[in-house]
């Protein structure tokens, strides 16, 4: 199985990463209890020994176990992977908050690389954009962090095109991270196209649709009581009825393909562009090397299309998130400008 996954270019300032990376989260927070230790480091060093190098965490998950867990996981075999990580969400006393301020970045980076014991985190994402702070001033620290060696390249995750421009302005956004599956197609109207526009590199979270386009409703009865997606709309009763027929479709066509359901929407992901990159989550070996399997499975235009229209934005019922955390979104991500902050 080594090195059968091939290598893309993310971005354009040098990054090269697995062409499928791996969604760390589920093993440690969110989905369910955290999974048994030794179990996941197992998988992840399968991952990378397999050709599955870029791997996703961030300091919120667990909050910070993930990232023991990957430093752990990674320990003799650091250099094989592309290691990205984020900032920017924190909890205070029960509250989430969002965070920018350069001291708060500075000190999440010094606290990241040490939990992950490494000298350098390839891929620093904003998690979340702080809508109180001026992009560029959170750009300015994280340039510093560059030039200083503790971070190779930038990302943001969830942010507008306007504030993916104006950061890009400070220092280049080698990668943006968002929601891209076949249900969750938003981005497609502005995000990507700035993304293409300014040479950035786009990295989809949840191509699996959090794991619908692996067993569509039955998805519900396998999750803890605790899953955080058991709250999210698009799983519940009144949407999931209407949801389910979308995935019967995709199982449908993957029947005649010969491929898995799942195989078949990541398919569809990595059929939108060599600068496209999916990182599905899994806690399980042979769940990742089904992943890997969507990577030889080829689509048509006509294929494409179809697929397309299974689920379409006039068919899929409920958003992608309840409204707490819809307000935190892409769509809600734009900070103060640098002139109207200087003169509060």
């Amino acid at each position: 199985m080594a090195g059968v996954v091939s290598r893309t270019k993310l971005g354009s300032q040098g990054l090269e990463v697995s062409a499928q990376g791996l969604g760390c989260m589920g093993m440690s927070a969110f989905y369910g209890p955290p999974k048994p230790e030794s179990d996941m480091i197992e998988l992840i060093r399968h991952a990378v020994n397999s050709g599955v190098t870029f791997l996703d965490t961030s300091d919120i998950y667990g909050p910070y176990t993930n990232e023991l867990l990957l430093g752990k996981g990674l320990k003799g075999i650091r250099e094989k992977a592309e290691l990205a990580t984020k900032f920017g969400i924190s909890f205070v006393e029960g509250k989430r908050e969002i965070r920018g301020e350069p001291a708060y970045v500075r000190a999440a980076c010094e606290a990241s690389l040490k939990r992950l014991d490494v000298d350098c985190i390839d891929l620093y994402y904003q998690h979340r954009v702080d809508t109180r702070i001026p992009i560029e001033i959170t750009m300015g620290e994280l340039k510093k962090l560059v030039e200083e060696g503790k971070i190779k390249y930038v990302g943001l995750s969830e942010a507008s095109d306007s504030t993916i421009r104006r950061a890009h302005a400070v220092h280049p956004i080698t990668a943006v991270q968002l929601e891209w599956s076949l249900w969750s197609r938003d981005v497609e109207q502005e995000i990507v196209p700035t993304c293409r526009e300014l040479g950035i590199g786009i990295v989809a979270y949840s191509p699996l649709g959090r794991g619908f386009f692996s067993s569509g409703a039955k998805l519900l009865e396998q999750m803890s009581d605790n899953d955080f997606r058991r709250s999210l709309p698009r799983f519940q009763p009144e949407n999931l009825e209407n949801n389910k027929r979308i995935y019967e479709l995709v199982n449908e066509m993957a029947e005649k393909k010969g491929c898995t359901p799942s195989q078949l929407a990541l398919a569809w992901v990595h059929h939108q562009g060599n600068d496209v990159c999916p990182i599905p989550g899994t806690t399980k070996i042979e769940n990742l090397n089904q992943n890997i399997g969507a990577l030889s499975v080829k689509l048509s235009p006509e294929e494409m299309a179809e697929l397309e229209a299974y689920a379409s934005a006039d068919v899929v019922k409920g958003e992608r998130y309840d409204p707490t955390f819809l307000a935190h979104s892409w769509m809600h991500a734009n900070t103060p400008s640098l002139a109207s902050w200087k003169s509060d």
